[in-house]
């Protein structure tokens, strides 16, 4: 065994904070019931605030502790291939938190002048000192990038296979990061190549496993957070604001629903539309126009709850409600996945059209949808922007719920409109609304005052 002190800090890297208890790794728009900080992306401007302040020292903490295995691991007792192991973990979970920061703090690649625009702190050792100025995007990108190789190469070395502990990183795990940073960066040859070695070793789920409720790992399932009942956050859990049987107050009274308008885009051929609630058939009177929610012992009622018997007593029905999500025990107790199979054939496809191989990229679409079953009708033979579109289309419905809607938009450059009843959406007047590209900073988190206060060099 690895010396003790340097084993209780990976195990609390990869533990409490890491993968095993917090639910806000994904740091996902799912996580946070706070409408003015997605719902207007008003927040982000605020340095203040302890949404802005929140994720940033969220993943220094993680770096931080990544830093002092990276930094100590070689000279410590233990057997080699362990260590190797241990080493690669933490580079790792260095390069996550790092792309996770450039995504929020950091400008889209395509305004950050090449790279050349400042983004956010480099801290690689546990001797940095706190002055330090603010590093370039390609800097950060280019340590990312070195941090994956190395984990990989020290993966390899060290022989040691994860097993069935999800929670745990691995290689796969590393290639993962690594296609998202690609992505994100528009480096679509890199991405292409990571997303394949990613998800080689992870077979696309069935259509059961598709309805069972995205709480527990399945064959598709690269990496995730542990969630049980001796380990859990109780009301501050990702499936305690989304899962639909969840026993929290805020899913029970307030149902979280796909975008109606989006919801119709959906092919009635796709299973994926299935986990939602269609409210078309159903008598208009029986439920509020304005809110979806429907009346108690109504027809759609009484028939979601047949179809639906986790759904709690107490829990209010609503059009358009999801049920992809459920939690496994209460209050909203889950694992929470972070990489699926899924998101790589997503990136390979999209990293395609980049490249301008765009029949190689709706062939992947077609694996993705038509082969695994989630629609055997599927075909596309679109190109250029329309392709680029049905890739847009195609990554909200299958990671429609796990976080990626905001990134996504602020990485195209695409806008949030969001349109209320009257407009012909379904969402309330307060959160109808439209974010253009260029709002907000272009959607880049300011640099935290708590950060400017300590750090004179910003």
């Amino acid at each position: 065994m690895v010396n003790g002190v340097l084993y209780l800090i990976l195990y609390y890297l990869c533990g409490v904070l890491g993968t095993r208890g917090c639910r806000f790794c994904l740091f996902s728009d799912t996580n946070f019931y706070n409408p003015s900080l997605f719902y207007k992306s008003q927040d982000d401007l605020n340095n203040s605030s302890t949404y802005t302040y929140y994720p940033w020292h969220y993943y220094y903490l993680l770096i931080t502790n990544a830093n002092m295995i990276i930094a100590n691991v070689d000279g410590a007792d233990g057997p080699i291939n362990e260590k190797k192991y241990l080493k690669a973990q933490a580079l790792t979970y260095r390069a996550y938190s790092y792309t996770m920061l450039l995504q929020l703090y950091g400008n889209r690649w395509q305004d950050s002048n090449n790279g050349e625009g400042k983004s956010v702190v480099l801290r690689l050792t546990p001797d940095d000192p706190k002055a330090l100025p603010l590093s370039s995007q390609k800097v950060v990108y280019e340590q990312i990038y070195k941090d994956l190789d190395e984990a990989i190469k020290l993966f390899q070395e060290s022989n040691y296979k994860r097993g069935t502990t999800n929670y745990l990183i691995d290689a796969s795990v590393s290639h993962a990061v690594y296609a998202r940073a690609a992505i994100t960066k528009q480096d679509y040859t890199v991405a292409l190549k990571e997303a394949g070695l990613a998800k080689k070793d992870y077979k696309l789920m069935g259509t059961a496993a598709y309805k069972e409720g995205f709480a527990t790992p399945n064959s598709e399932w690269i990496w995730s957070s542990y969630g049980a009942l001796d380990e859990t956050l109780h009301y501050f859990s990702y499936q305690a604001y989304i899962a639909y049987n969840s026993s929290s107050s805020i899913v029970r009274t307030r149902p979280t629903r796909i975008s109606k308008e989006f919801y119709e885009t959906i092919p009635t051929t796709d299973l994926r539309r299935e986990l939602f609630l269609n409210p078309t058939g159903y008598d208009a009177k029986t439920y509020n126009a304005t809110t979806g929610e429907a009346d108690s012992k109504s027809p759609m009622d009484v028939e979601t709850r047949t179809k639906y018997p986790k759904l709690l007593s107490n829990a209010k029905v609503a059009a358009f409600m999801q049920f992809k999500i459920a939690a496994n025990e209460m209050i909203g107790v889950g694992h929470l996945n972070h990489f699926r199979a899924s998101e790589m054939y997503l990136i390979e496809a999209e990293a395609l059209h980049f490249l301008g191989r765009d029949g190689e990229s709706a062939k992947v679409l077609e694996d993705l949808t038509k082969g695994s079953g989630r629609d055997a009708s599927y075909t596309c033979t679109k190109s250029g922007k329309d392709l680029f579109n049905e890739i847009v289309k195609y990554r909200g419905i299958e990671l429609w719920g796990e976080g990626f809607d905001w990134f996504d938009r602020k990485r195209w450059s695409i806008e949030i409109s969001r349109k209320n009843v009257k407009e012909g959406g379904n969402y309330n007047v307060a959160s109808a609304v439209t974010i253009a590209p260029t709002a907000n900073n272009k959607w880049t988190w300011r640099i935290p005052q708590k950060e400017t206060d300590y750090n004179p060099n910003i």
